[in-house]
């Protein structure tokens, strides 16, 4: 039952991957929708299940999808930040050091995706929507801010509303 689930989470999110060259947005956007599906392996099997899928869905994301940026902050955090953010919920009790270490996780992937971006992938920098790089940084941990709620909503109504229907028995 693990390995089904796990392997059906990895397939949803490599279409989402896939689809990023398809959809303007997509970039951004998909990546995240991708990353958000893995919570929900967090919240049925842990970690270690969790992290599986996070690396079969980077690997044939890389191998597959056509957008490779989309595929760089897949890598570089949204596809591991919703396994990350439990772990620091969790085990960190000081929300104010749990909130320091997500936006330190976020700014590193984020300047690093951008060097990745720009220099091992040629992508020009005229490519990214806004090149003022504090104004970047700054929407950017806006949006990182967003993106943390959001994986909480999810997982709350996931567990609320969809964990018994779509598992009902199986728990676990």
């Amino acid at each position: 039952m693990r390995i089904a689930v796990c392997g059906i989470i990895a397939a949803l999110s490599l279409v989402f991957m896939m689809m990023t060259s398809l959809v303007a947005i997509g970039t951004y956007a998909l990546p995240c929708l991708a990353g958000i599906l893995i919570s929900c392996i967090v919240v049925e099997y842990g970690y270690g299940w969790a992290i599986g899928v996070f690396c079969v869905t980077a690997v044939l994301s890389t191998l597959l999808a056509g957008d490779k940026e989309a595929v760089i902050y897949f890598i570089a955090l949204f596809g591991y930040y919703p396994i990350l953010k439990g772990a620091f919920e969790f085990k960190i009790k000081n929300r104010a050091v749990q909130y320091i270490l997500k936006f330190a996780v976020f700014n590193v992937a984020a300047i690093g995706s951008f060097f990745v971006a720009t220099w091992l992938l040629s992508i020009p920098t005229d490519e990214f929507t806004v090149y003022v790089p504090w104004a970047f940084l700054i929407a950017g941990n806006i949006f990182f801010l967003l993106y943390d709620y959001a994986i909480t909503v999810f997982v709350m109504q996931y567990v609320r509303r969809l964990r018994g229907k779509i598992f009902g028995n199986f728990h676990k």
